[in-house]
């Protein structure tokens, strides 16, 4: 799909109707061609591949709500994986898509500068690649795990896990009085 709309773009640059579009599609032709952009894109494909199973889940039948609360523990372990061990795999395909898309790949052992480069704030030991790794890579995972746990604290699992306990599909086949007892228990005291 990247090389599709590469070429529609860089067909735009050469062939649009006014300047403003050939001069837009020029500069989004050479956005799409950078490290920054093909990074990120990766990352996002790679993350929410990940938690495309917990979404998927999520939109299953309500009996299934037991199996997508289990899924929770198992997309946060992924990611942490991915996150602990999975840099080094990563910037292999990253750079691998370069090489068949035939882009310039930058030095990543070069310093990273913010802006312009000469600001008295930049750090000399920060490399490009100290950079994708741990303020791009690192933060980014660290931010899918968090949302998750925001949004899926052990109460809230707690709370939908013994709900499914009142689900009538299947003639109550879920029924579970032990679980009604808690639920009771718990949200009324």
């Amino acid at each position: 799909m990247y090389t599709a709309v590469g070429k529609f773009i860089l067909d735009l640059s050469t062939n649009g109707s006014t300047n403003a579009i050939r001069g837009g599609a020029t500069r989004e032709y050479i956005h799409m061609r950078s490290f920054d952009f093909i990074f990120l894109l990766h990352l996002m494909q790679k993350t929410m591949g990940i938690t495309n199973m917990l979404c998927k889940a999520l939109q299953e039948k309500p009996q299934d709500i037991i199996n997508a609360m289990s899924l929770v523990s198992t997309i946060k372990t992924l990611l942490e994986k991915f996150r602990a061990e999975g840099w080094d795999d990563f910037v292999t395909e990253v750079l691998s898509f370069f090489t068949k898309q035939d882009i310039l790949m930058p030095d990543l052992s070069l310093p990273y500068t913010i802006g312009s480069g000469i600001s008295c704030s930049q750090r000399d030991d920060v490399t490009l690649e100290h950079h994708y790794h741990f303020d791009v890579f690192v933060k980014v995972i660290k931010y899918q795990v968090k949302e998750l746990k925001i949004r899926f604290n052990d109460e809230t699992i707690e709370l939908l896990t013994l709900t499914s306990a009142l689900d009538p599909h299947n003639h109550f086949k879920s029924f579970d009085i032990d679980k009604i007892c808690h639920l009771a228990e718990t949200l009324y005291p």
